[in-house]
């Protein structure tokens, strides 16, 4: 786990996760480096280093057509981080109620993973709710 802490520690490298995001949204034939290089204003051999560190950690993944690559996100290593920080941003209440509605029946596989995606959001929003004092 802190590979990828330390992969996702450099601003860029976060900049670059960000942009793959929001474009994944838009499209799922990739970005492209030319693309990345302007979105960001970085020099394209400082985003193409900053993309091998990312591939090779697992965070995104290339697809090669000719001369280009286009990159993409890959979100089940930025999910382990997330299932990782979790415990920090819920009550321990929160985890006893967790506990407590395991004893139902499994859901089936894209409920399981909307749930736990919709769990997340809320924990995440519940802890900044109460640093704001809402």
């Amino acid at each position: 786990m802190a590979d990828i802490f330390d992969v996702i520690a450099d601003g860029t490298r976060r900049e670059i996760l960000q942009l793959l995001l929001r474009r994944e949204q838009e499209t799922q034939d990739g970005t492209s480096v030319s693309e990345i290089v302007g979105e960001l204003s970085v020099s394209q051999p400082t985003v193409s280093k900053h993309l091998k560190v990312l591939r090779e950690a697992g965070l995104v993944s290339v697809r090669e057509e000719g001369q280009h690559r286009y990159y993409r996100l890959e979100q089940q290593p930025l999910e382990e981080i997330d299932d990782w920080l979790v415990p920090f941003f819920v009550d321990e209440g929160d985890l006893a109620a967790e506990a407590a509605q395991s004893i139902y029946a499994p859901l089936p596989q894209p409920a399981t993973k909307f749930a736990e995606s919709l769990g997340r959001t809320a924990a995440v929003v519940q802890t900044a709710l109460k640093r704001l004092g809402a």
